[in-house]
């Protein structure tokens, strides 16, 4: 019976079980944005929010996470200002180790975005814009001198006392919010930035994924290592090409027996299209243990869920700042509703006593 359920899993198309996977996470993704707006409401208007503050939403802090990682070398312990930001850029990191970039590809709000802007692109133009070799091959170094920068910046210039400062700085507290401000109040400059970006990914096939994403570029270094791989067998292959053309990475695939690219996204276009039997598949060491897409989708699920919880039972998925303090913090940054009238913040002693209170937080974390 089992073997008959697994048959049938099998033959599911492979792009339709990766897009349940997408949607799943986009749907979290929207339930916890909702809830964090909620929150950062009553923040604003001074109050100290009837609900609690989700998580999840530190996963959009990959700046933060790597101080914490640093942090976490120079101490280790994980802070407490941003615990699951670093949990969460493990786990992704964990990801590119066993699967390539399958994060980009599987779970990544931005990667599906992309996605149905090549859609549109397809849509669009007849024949659509291909970067020449040379000029494509320079634009996709961007995003691995960005992430190299940010890498560089912080494990290697950044000393162990600042790494302290940062992480427990009133910006770096409310960095959470800031980002969510970035999209609710966003800038004419962001917006405009936004918007070219957006309307060069419908001009160029995943322009942001390919040549500015610098979470892509460090997952795209770290997939080098990766166990899981695609891989040919030459002795089967007729040299279709079909697979050379759905790989959306422009991988030449047809004529490697492994794909080591750093492109490379595990998406399994190529393996959903390939005619000939056990000829492309995805498989984690070697052609001995070929993985599936239901599979990749359980391995993937299994990866965050797990990390969450051994997270979540250890103390260091929810952060130890209290709903008060994210409401002094908001004061100090000025991120309160202008509107709102609150006396105390208008009586010199007791803004000296807030700030003696903030001072002596910043000074009692180790």
């Amino acid at each position: 019976m089992s073997g008959f359920i697994f048959n049938i899993i099998d033959k599911i198309n492979s792009q339709l079980i990766r897009r349940f996977v997408q949607l799943f996470f986009l749907g979290i993704v929207i339930i916890i944005g909702i809830q964090f707006y909620d929150f950062t409401a009553q923040l604003e208007n001074g109050k100290i929010p009837d609900i609690e503050r989700p998580p999840g939403v530190e996963a959009f802090l990959p700046i933060s996470a790597l101080v914490s990682l640093k942090h976490l070398f120079l101490t280790g312990k994980i802070n407490e200002v941003h615990p699951s930001g670093l949990v969460i850029f493990i786990l992704v990191c964990f990801s590119a180790l066993l699967l390539k970039k399958s994060f980009c590809s599987w779970i990544c709000p931005f990667g599906l975005l992309s996605e149905y802007l090549t859609k549109l692109n397809a849509a669009i133009f007849i024949n659509p814009l291909k970067v020449p070799a040379w000029p494509d091959y320079l634009l996709r170094s961007v995003k691995y001198f960005l992430a190299a920068f940010f890498v560089w910046s912080i494990f290697f210039k950044m000393p162990a006392n600042a790494v302290m400062q940062f992480i427990y700085s009133p910006y770096n507290v409310v960095a959470d919010i800031k980002m969510l401000k970035f999209f609710t109040d966003i800038s004419a400059t962001a917006l405009i930035v936004t918007i070219v970006i957006m309307l060069l990914s419908v001009i160029i096939k995943n322009f942001w994924c390919r040549y500015l994403c610098p979470y892509g570029g460090l997952l795209g270094f770290i997939s080098l290592f990766s166990a899981g791989k695609i891989r040919r067998n030459s002795d089967s292959c007729t040299g279709c090409g079909k697979c050379d053309r759905a790989c959306p990475s422009l991988i030449k695939i047809s004529d490697k027996k492994i794909i080591n690219s750093d492109e490379c996204t595990a998406c399994m276009k190529c393996t959903g299209v390939c005619p000939e039997q056990n000829t492309l598949e995805l498989s984690i060491l070697s052609r001995t243990v070929p993985v599936k897409p239901m599979a990749v989708a359980f391995i993937l699920l299994a990866i965050f869920a797990g990390g969450i919880t051994i997270a979540s039972v250890s103390g260091n998925w929810h952060n130890k700042v209290t709903k008060k303090q994210y409401l002094i913090y908001m004061m100090s940054q000025g991120m309160l509703n202008n509107k709102i009238a609150i006396p105390a913040m208008r009586d010199n002693i007791k803004m000296e006593k807030m700030r003696k209170m903030m001072e002596m937080m910043n000074n009692g974390k180790p």
